[in-house]
């Protein structure tokens, strides 16, 4: 039992330690103060550079893909008209003149 109150005591007291210097090292110089704001108000510059670019590069990449949308739409209609163009041209028999297939073409044209 004492064992565990030892171990006990041992455990806040460091808690006690490390509190301490974590305390202590916020309490720093108003020089020390001032050149970290300064690294911080850095990394906020750059974080804020960095979005940026991120938002230029996300609008590229959308405007990118709405053109890809577009030219998609315009290949499949293509396809559509070209798949139904193939299955009217089909000819009726076994085999087709040449004469009924001018006039199918002609009929399409």
């Amino acid at each position: 039992e004492l064992e565990n109150q030892l171990t006990a005591k041992s455990k806040t007291l460091g808690e006690l330690k490390q509190s301490l210097a974590l305390n202590g090292s916020a309490e720093q110089t108003p020089e020390a103060q001032s050149l970290r704001i300064a690294e911080l108000c850095e990394l906020k510059d750059s974080i804020v550079n960095q979005v940026a670019q991120l938002k230029a590069s996300m609008e590229s990449i959308l405007e990118q893909w709405r053109a890809y949308d577009e030219i998609y739409a315009e290949v499949s209609l293509m396809t559509t008209r070209y798949l139904y163009c193939i299955d009217q041209c089909k000819p009726s028999g076994e085999e087709a003149s040449l004469e009924a297939l001018k006039k199918q073409v002609k009929t399409l044209q």
